[in-house]
């Protein structure tokens, strides 16, 4: 079996002195979990940095059994960010929700493309608000579906709606389109709900546990 594709690095673990196991998240296979020879040596590791985007070549014997990767850089995104620990843990922190929710070897070009928006304007001025809505959008496409801008659930004068059989203080964050600043409490209510979305529908009920990088994003906007 062989396929060659384009991908984002989710997560890497050494197995032995020269050999990692990284998981991928490609444009046409979806998540894929492979071995790379060398990936731990000195020439190789700097490439492997959560997020970077690589050529990915995939052999195996059987469709079945894990595979080996060939790779090449396309494009390094995670050493920009080296110096920036919001932007640093914003790659961590989407990386790892895509490894622990995406199903293996699903395809999902929908994902895969905003995925790889927000990766390109995470250099915006913007980018926390960019990410919170990435997450957002994210939730709908793993089958979640909730617009706050069409009201699909029943809104309420308080500014709440109903999602699990319970009502839900919207922040303002999705409210208003033109909000000239954003405080860090805004933007900590909006990740507060995201993560809320996230545990009740997906990380509670599959018996996984939410990235402790998403934690630690929430934290910078205390």
């Amino acid at each position: 079996m062989y396929w060659k594709d384009e991908g984002y690095l989710l997560f890497k673990n050494n197995i032995d002195e020269n050999s990692i196991i990284i998981d991928t998240f490609t444009l046409n296979h979806g998540k894929y979990t492979g071995i790379v020879y060398g990936g731990s040596s000195k020439k190789q590791k700097k490439f492997f940095q959560i997020g970077n985007k690589i050529l990915l070549n995939w052999k195996s014997k059987s469709e079945n059994k894990i595979g080996y990767f060939a790779t090449e850089i396309i494009k390094p995104v995670s050493p920009f960010y080296f110096d920036n620990k919001k932007r640093s843990i914003c790659i961590l922190a989407a990386s790892s929700i895509l490894k622990i929710l995406l199903p293996d070897r699903q395809i999902n070009q929908k994902i895969y493309h905003s995925f790889y928006k927000f990766i390109n304007q995470l250099n915006l001025d913007n980018y926390i608000k960019l990410y919170i809505l990435w997450e957002l959008s994210l939730i709908n496409e793993l089958g979640f579906e909730i617009n706050l801008k069409k009201n699909k659930f029943p809104l309420h004068v308080d500014d709440t709606i109903e999602i699990n059989r319970r009502l839900v203080k919207i922040p303002k964050f999705f409210l208003y389109d033109n909000i000239s600043a954003i405080s860090n409490f805004e933007i900590r209510e909006a990740l507060i709900f995201n993560k809320n979305l996230l545990m009740e529908n997906f990380i509670i009920p599959n018996n996984i546990k939410l990235p402790f990088s998403r934690y630690i994003l929430e934290k910078y906007y205390n």
